[in-house]
């Protein structure tokens, strides 16, 4: 090698760049340098890949990567990334979120079945935004497991895997935020989940007025939770609000309902699930006003549910709880409604009647908003009923079904040219 091709000997405070093979015999190139660290002592530093995990075929490119590292020594901003595997700092940082208790149970299941099987043996220095890609097409392909935890061969939904691509986001952001830091950039920054579009909730199956009163006529003479369907279709709660509900959040004088609290049900591996309640999903309390027949039939049920003990009458006693007062399951409330409204279609075949499209229990508070957006109900009026956190929110979600006026506009248009 010339003169002129040898490269620059730096001093030993400047750091040097060095050439390397890979097993398969290609040449690449590293840097060192040492950093003086909080205690004063010196550390070697050496690096064969970028904090990024791109790797440098060019001498020139190593030596700008050693430039900009040794600024950021100078300048006191260099981080040196963290070598503790992401399984363990995951769990870490999960268990010290300061979240609802059903949102950390979520981060967790989805950090122990969804990150952890693919990337958590990898060091949190050599996480890449190309592994974190990877990780949500494995997901996308293959990527449902059962109660066990085991493949079923089948994909998850682009909405669950944008879902774990927020998690894991927020997770290695901390880890940039730590002081001291233990990662220099967010790798997950520049990954490309699912798109907002793709990751687009679930199509709402709500139904038309005469539909709703066809099934609400059913359950009054065969459902013993006629009730409770009533109240979430006229009052478009959600259910875990309706299972938390109390007789004091109920002014019968004011024909308001408080709506203050849900009830979730919190999964943790090894326990059996615990139901809940917490806040509200906005954290915030609303008042919704209920019609006369909708107190009415609060009023009977609260004699009723007194008749039967005086302590399920009670203030602080659940309106729609178990025979012993206590919360119902979730889940198996949910699935009571699919049951009955199954019971409800063979009624109606029987009868030789149309029958009812298949909805979710969910679908009872769609189909409160739907028919009061078409109704011409002011959206600000329906986003305070749901308990939206803003009527942008409102607008977004039920936009396919707000009332437009664009003949009415064409004929103003059309009037102001021709007066003009």
């Amino acid at each position: 090698m010339s003169s002129k091709s040898k490269p620059k000997r730096r001093s030993p405070g400047e750091g040097s760049v060095f050439e390397f093979k890979t097993k398969a015999g290609a040449v690449r190139f590293g840097i060192k340098f040492v950093v003086t660290q909080e205690d004063g002592s010196k550390k070697s530093v050496l690096r064969r890949r970028g904090p990024n995990g791109e790797t440098w075929t060019k001498r020139t490119d190593a030596a700008k990567a050693l430039r900009d590292a040794m600024t950021k020594v100078d300048t006191g901003t260099w981080v040196d990334p963290s070598k503790q595997p992401l399984g363990e700092y995951l769990d870490t940082w999960a268990a010290g979120l300061r979240l609802g208790d059903s949102t950390v149970a979520s981060y967790k299941k989805n950090i122990r079945l969804h990150m952890t099987p693919y990337l958590g043996a990898i060091p949190l220095a050599s996480l890449t935004t190309a592994k974190i890609d990877a990780l949500y097409r494995t997901l996308e392909e293959n990527g449902r497991r059962d109660g066990k935890g085991e493949l079923t061969g089948t994909g998850l939904s682009a909405r669950t895997v944008r879902y774990i691509h927020t998690i894991l986001r927020s997770a290695l952001q901390a880890a940039v935020d730590a002081e001291p830091a233990l990662l220099a950039k967010n790798p997950a920054d520049k990954a490309k989940p699912p798109t907002a579009k793709q990751a687009a909730p679930p199509e709402m199956h709500p139904w038309a007025a005469a539909q709703l009163r066809t099934f609400l006529n059913w359950s009054a003479e065969h459902s013993v939770h006629h009730v409770a369907w009533y109240v979430l279709a006229m009052t478009g709660m959600r259910r875990g609000e309706l299972l938390a509900l109390r007789w004091r959040d109920i002014d019968f004088d004011a024909g308001t309902i408080r709506v203050r609290r849900s009830v979730g049900l919190i999964r943790t591996k090894g326990k059996k699930p615990e139901i809940k309640e917490g806040d509200t999903k906005t954290s915030k309390p609303r008042t919704v006003d209920g019609d006369d027949h909708t107190m009415g039939m609060l009023r009977t049920l609260k004699r009723e549910r007194g008749s039967l003990a005086l302590q399920l009458a009670r203030d602080d006693a659940l309106v729609f709880g178990d025979a012993e007062g206590k919360h119902r399951h979730p889940e198996r409330f949910s699935r009571a409604f699919k049951d009955q409204l199954k019971r409800c279609e063979r009624y109606l075949t029987k009868q030789g009647r149309e029958t009812l499209p298949e909805i979710r229990l969910h679908d009872l508070r769609h189909t409160h908003a739907t028919l009061l957006l078409i109704g011409g109900e002011p959206v600000k009026v329906v986003s305070e009923r749901l308990g939206h956190a803003s009527a942008v929110i409102t607008m977004n979600t039920y936009a396919h079904v707000l009332p437009g006026n664009q003949r009415a506009a064409a004929d103003k248009f059309a009037a102001l040219v021709a007066e003009a």
